[in-house]
């Protein structure tokens, strides 16, 4: 006689998260709709107008060329904050004295707010790209610096003391040693960098600049199109949580 086994059924893994998108809508329409009053303006920033005016903003030509200028300063970012950052990092973890000795001065810069700089950087750089990429760059090199530092302070001592008895200089010591033992510190810096310059990035393009999706955003304040403004925002949040998706996967991969 055969015994049948019934086996548990498996929720596919993106249903919950599918799940948890549709409440999170479910519940932005219940307070743009539904809990605001008839006449109040939080109702042009329900979700039912996104999709309408996402579509204007394409139409009108803006949108993607808008994002792509987002991005290119989003990666010129980030790439100076890779550049200063890892060798800043690797000579703190390196040379302990000097760690100690630029402590306070590397706490100081990194507790101030990024968009603090703004009025600096505006009156350096004038108006333009370089003031959003250097925002951007300041906001991000912090992480790396930090996360390198760890890296190279969680090497084990004795990898180098073999390495210095194999008769290693100290450039062979850091291209077969230090540097394979701190990728993946490296990689969750740039990781959260990646974050960090994201935020930062959308209210550097308030600055004057003529395009980018902070600008978008208070282009549609201005001309009273609430349902753009929270379309663009919208936006932001999707590229945001694609971009981390990516970082993760590639980093992980490696």
């Amino acid at each position: 006689m055969n015994t049948v086994v019934n086996r548990p059924l498996r929720t596919p893994p993106w249903l919950p998260r599918l799940a948890a998108v549709a409440a999170a809508i479910l519940l932005w329409w219940v307070l743009t709709d539904l809990v605001a009053g008839p006449g109040s303006l939080l109702r042009e920033f329900g979700p039912q107008h996104v999709p309408g005016a996402a579509a204007q903003l394409f139409d009108r030509g803006v949108l993607l060329p808008d994002i792509a200028v987002s991005m290119w300063r989003l990666l010129v970012g980030l790439l100076i904050a890779v550049t200063v950052g890892v060798p800043l990092g690797l000579l703190l973890g390196l040379h302990a004295a000097t760690e100690h000795a630029v402590a306070p001065v590397v706490q100081f810069l990194r507790m101030i707010s990024p968009l603090s700089w703004a009025p600096i950087a505006v009156a350096l750089f004038g108006i333009g790209n370089q003031p959003v990429i250097f925002l951007v760059a300041a906001a991000s090199v912090w992480p790396i610096v930090l996360n390198t530092t760890a890296g190279v302070r969680a090497i084990d001592p004795g990898l180098l003391l073999v390495a210095r008895s194999f008769g290693a200089s100290r450039r062979e010591q850091l291209s077969a040693v230090v540097l394979p033992a701190i990728r993946g510190q490296v990689q969750t810096g740039f990781r959260v960098a990646l974050g960090i310059a994201w935020v930062v990035l959308v209210p550097a393009e308030m600055l004057g600049v003529r395009s980018g999706l902070g600008y978008q955003i208070l282009n549609a304040r201005d001309q009273l199109a609430y349902d753009q403004v929270m379309a663009v925002i919208v936006v932001i949040g999707i590229i945001g949580y694609v971009l981390d998706s990516l970082s993760r996967m590639v980093l992980d991969r490696r």
